[in-house]
């Protein structure tokens, strides 16, 4: 039997993630050393999503994976700093590869290769290529629970925070919308099925209006609203 690549799973606690995860753990190419991913220090909970570290030290724990966070603060540690750090940590382990569970944003891939590649790590994105179509009739097919944590606000209101992924939430979307979510419109937390061993029980405790910039194509910085769930270990 041909030896195992070390690779270290970047992940973000959501559906693609754990559908990535998924694919990767049934195909045993690889040897998923650790499941990374960024954390705000003030905050203690990763960007975006805003899941608490120690529900996603609970995901960690219940796929059998190791979590690996990298703190982020402003100020302090940028992204790419912590990246750095984390993949010559990996590197003195073995490490070659680090997997992602993006569908097709062709940029988002390109900057992947581009910090990666240099230092000596392949990219790897196990759902590259499909349609988003072909990836949510997967997801359902997986088995996977999954709730709606975010949403970008202009795009989905917040009657969306909750809602479980399934055939009724695909039957709900506007138009526009992206079914995975791509584009940003909305994030997810994974709390069962496989590659969970047990159950994640969580809770909604409230809903907030946030406010996040980021810097475009063009160098400027754009503001976008987002409805966050708080979300708590029961």
């Amino acid at each position: 039997m041909a030896k195992r690549k070390k690779a270290v799973f970047n992940w973000s606690g959501g559906k693609d993630s754990a559908l990535a995860l998924q694919k990767v753990l049934q195909e045993s190419e690889f040897e998923v050393v650790a499941l990374l991913t960024t954390i705000d220090e003030a905050t203690q909970a990763s960007s975006i999503h805003a899941i608490p570290r120690e529900l996603l030290s609970r995901q960690a724990n219940s796929i059998g994976i190791p979590l690996y966070a990298v703190s982020l603060s402003k100020g302090m540690k940028s992204y790419e700093e912590g990246m750095t750090e984390a993949i010559e940590h990996f590197k003195k382990q073995g490490v070659t590869h680090f997997i992602f569970g993006d569908i097709f944003l062709e940029d988002v891939k390109s900057y992947r290769e581009r910090k990666l590649n240099p230092l000596g790590i392949e990219v790897v994105e196990p759902l590259w290529d499909k349609t988003s179509e072909e990836i949510f009739n997967d997801f359902l097919e997986s088995g996977i629970k999954t709730k709606i944590i975010v949403t970008q606000a202009d795009k989905l209101d917040r009657s969306f925070i909750g809602k479980e992924i399934n055939s009724d939430f695909l039957n709900s979307l506007p138009q526009d919308i992206d079914l995975c979510g791509e584009n940003g419109e909305y994030h997810t937390f994974s709390y069962d099925g496989k590659p969970f061993q047990t159950k994640i029980d969580f809770e909604i405790a409230k809903i907030n209006k946030v406010t996040y910039e980021f810097k475009i194509d063009t160098g400027e910085m754009k503001s976008y609203d987002y409805w966050q769930a708080e979300i708590l270990p029961k």
